[in-house]
């Protein structure tokens, strides 16, 4: 039998060995380097992962895409959660506030504390602590897999997570391993078309070609995903 390359064990700086589809050490938590796919002249690497996600030019070291408001209710038509929401990758509060105002009690930090009511906290490279509510973003899309084993170590049995991300998220050998491994429960896919401005400049940011979709993981939840539609 062919030994399948796309599956060996990565080892971290600690010595500890993990598998393919883990981002975070299992041990000490460290992130692991970037795989050689992704290395190389910076066109070649934001054409393999479209890690820009929405525009073609590249971005500044402190630049972030902000999500249309008007998703949060969107996907809390279809969803429950619980009424703690730690929103940890929140721009200028654009769904955190949205949360606030549906009643939500909401954490809100980024790695930049760019308004009023953030926490300035690196979600990926802090220490892991149990936060008692789910966890609801839209997440750097270089770093979503990253986002995903992170949120799992932060919440308790049976709470959610909610990602707001591209549908080709779905794609790719990776991810194929990773979602087996995180199974989502549903995806709530876009029939129709949502903005994400760059820097919450939404008053020059026109249509996008982009489908995107909420993806809902539950805590504990093994079974099979189920595939939804929102207008």
């Amino acid at each position: 039998m062919v030994k399948d390359k796309t599956i060996e064990p990565w080892v971290c700086q600690c010595g500890t060995h993990n598998p393919e589809y883990k981002l975070l050490c299992k041990q000490c938590g460290r992130r692991r380097e970037e795989e050689k796919n992704w290395k190389g002249t910076h066109g070649k690497t934001f054409a393999i992962i479209g890690a820009s996600n929405h525009a073609k030019h590249e971005r500044e070291k402190d630049d972030y895409y902000a999500t249309e408001p008007r998703v949060i209710q969107e996907l809390f038509s279809v969803e429950e959660f619980s009424n703690n929401i730690w929103e940890p990758a929140c721009g200028e509060k654009h769904l955190s506030s949205e949360m606030e105002w549906l009643g939500k009690k909401v954490l809100s930090s980024d790695k930049v504390a760019r308004v009023h009511g953030v926490v300035a906290y690196d979600f990926l490279s802090e220490k892991t602590w149990h936060f008692n509510g789910d966890i609801i973003t839209n997440p750097p899309y270089k770093y979503a897999m990253e986002f995903i084993e992170k949120a799992y170590k932060q919440i308790n049995h049976g709470r959610k997570i909610a990602m707001f991300l591209k549908i080709t998220f779905l794609e790719g050998v990776k991810r194929h391993h990773f979602f087996k491994a995180y199974p989502p429960k549903t995806v709530h896919v876009y029939s129709s078309r949502r903005k994400c401005a760059l820097n919450g400049d939404f008053d020059n940011t026109g249509g996008s070609p982009t489908c995107y979709a909420w993806y809902v993981w539950e805590k504990g939840y093994q079974g099979e995903t189920t595939l939804k539609w929102l207008k």
